[in-house]
């Protein structure tokens, strides 16, 4: 924190990506999200693309959303936005997911 007022000091442009560049993420057997079967097409999958904060989620050449497996946050933003109808969403099991690595 700066002096007076409260503000965070500010940050470099790019400093968050390089802090999300040092975290780790560990694959499981299985992913922990899955469009369920049916909801390829959802236009709910489209907020994913916007808020997914690792970028998991992008629209491929077909128009269809496509999900990545690297990197997830595990934030649940994409679960919220797009409810369990159209994801299937759990924590990742025993040491795989994200482990936040701090500069």
């Amino acid at each position: 924190m700066s002096g007076g007022g409260g503000q965070a000091a500010p940050q470099a442009p790019g400093a968050a990506t390089a802090l999300l560049g040092l975290n780790v993420f560990r694959e499981g057997k299985a992913f922990h999200i899955r469009v369920k079967p049916g909801s390829e097409g959802d236009p709910r999958l489209l907020l994913a693309v916007a808020a997914c904060p690792a970028g998991l989620y992008t629209v491929g050449g077909d128009g269809r959303v496509e999900l990545g497996r690297d990197g997830c946050l595990e934030c649940g933003a994409c679960w919220l936005l797009c409810g369990p109808d159209v994801l299937e969403w759990t924590y990742p099991e025993g040491a795989a997911g994200v482990q936040y690595r701090f500069g």
